[in-house]
């Protein structure tokens, strides 16, 4: 019995396609940072339960810890880079900023990221709704409050204090 021991992926991340060789166990997360230099989305816990490292894969939201490289092959994957145009804050980003919904910032991005497949989802959110939709992110600074506002603001509805 042969063994796999790399192979070769061929993905599309926002907009540009890229093509290497990949050992077969190396998660998506490293795959994004270390060969692609894509080093907007964090590694957390590589357990999957922080969520800074998610990403959109084939429009479904993923914890690229929990993804090896080889199972994206053919894929599209939007990371926190895509977010912003031309070194302009898209308005989710511009809430977050406006309403103080980051500190630290190492959750930021998968933050955004989870953010922007709700809003996708459903564009007019209510608190509970957004709260079931960043579930899977940790947040160990803001107390969520902030980002829950941020969230609200972008989608078009009016936040209160």
């Amino acid at each position: 019995m042969d063994v796999v021991t790399s192979q070769t992926v061929s993905v599309d991340v926002n907009g540009t396609t890229y093509e290497r060789e990949v050992e077969a166990r190396r998660l998506l997360i490293h795959f994004l940072r270390d060969d692609l230099d894509l080093t907007g989305s964090h590694v957390g816990c590589d357990t999957g339960n922080c969520g800074a490292c998610s990403v959109i894969l084939d429009g479904t939201l993923v914890k690229s810890c929990m993804v090896l490289a080889v199972q994206a092959d053919g894929s599209s994957i939007e990371t926190v880079e895509a977010l912003a145009q031309e070194d302009e804050l898209s308005p989710l980003q511009q809430a977050f900023s406006d309403h103080h919904a980051l500190q630290c910032g190492y959750c930021t991005p998968g933050m955004l990221i989870s953010a922007t497949a709700l809003l996708r989802e459903n564009p007019k959110p209510s608190d509970e709704e957004i709260a079931k939709g960043i579930q899977g992110n940790i947040c160990r600074c803001t107390g969520y409050w902030n980002i829950v506002k941020a969230i609200k603001a972008a989608s078009g509805q009016e936040v209160g204090e």
